[in-house]
């Protein structure tokens, strides 16, 4: 089978829909149907999307995405794993099964306006720069770009409230948890900060102080107010360029 093969359509009948899409799936190639449809949900919950252009994505993982015009998410999926099978009923209809938990997400096409199946090879992982992971890691290995005196004594610290990215202590011996963010946040991020430190204290018991520091490139101005309030630190930190 050639890594190249495609099929296309543009206006297809019900038919001729369904063969490429049945022959995508059948070979693991990538399926993309662009037309006016009316989705289904049934599972955890149940939804109905009445009809509208929706461009549908099926992955050979089984994974399936239904996009509209607006947005970076789909308004309906499928994880992988699931498996789909199409019928032709006045249109194309595309099912996709999901058994652990039982979901069926069903796409039924009163008009197709292009459908395409071609084979995907993509054997690179993506690389990234700039995470958080890389943050902490400059830190460590610097840990004044804190402040001056303070010691990192351990990374991913579990609290009833999660893992606290680095936890340490200044030079008075309080104790110190860092949260750390890769880029531009808000207000979120300061209240799960303040949420490790109150776990923090209540896990030592009045042992120590425990202050509270978050790291990231920038903050909004809620953000900051929010970190006032609370009686929280902020230090301007961005991750190590590569």
């Amino acid at each position: 089978m050639s890594a190249s093969k495609t099929l296309t359509a543009t206006l297809p009948g019900s038919d001729r829909a369904r063969e490429i899409v049945e022959t995508g799936i059948d070979e693991e190639m990538m399926v993309t149907v662009f037309g006016r449809c009316r989705v289904e949900y049934d599972g955890r919950a149940s939804s109905t999307l009445e009809s509208g252009d929706r461009l549908v994505v099926l992955k050979p993982d089984g994974t399936v995405l239904v996009h509209t015009e607006e947005g970076q998410q789909p308004v309906n999926w499928q994880p992988p794993g699931c498996t789909q099978e199409t019928t032709t009923d006045d249109g194309l209809v595309v099912q996709s099964y999901r058994d652990n938990p039982e979901e069926e997400l069903t796409v039924e096409f009163s008009a197709v306006t292009h459908v395409v199946a071609y084979h995907v090879t993509d054997e690179q992982d993506l690389s990234l720069q700039g995470t958080e992971e890389d943050l902490r890691e400059r830190i460590l290995s610097e840990p004044s770009l804190v402040e001056d005196g303070f010691e990192p004594r351990a990374t991913e610290r579990e609290t009833p409230a999660g893992a606290v990215d680095i936890y340490g202590v200044d030079d008075s011996g309080n104790a110190v948890v860092v949260e750390l963010k890769r880029r531009r946040v808000g207000p979120d991020a300061v209240s799960q900060l303040n949420r490790y430190v109150g776990a923090l204290k209540r896990d030592l018991h009045a042992e120590m102080a425990v202050r509270g520091i978050l790291v990231a490139p920038s903050l909004t101005d809620s953000a900051h107010h929010l970190l006032d309030r609370h009686g929280l630190e902020y230090v301007s930190l961005s991750p190590p360029d590569e």
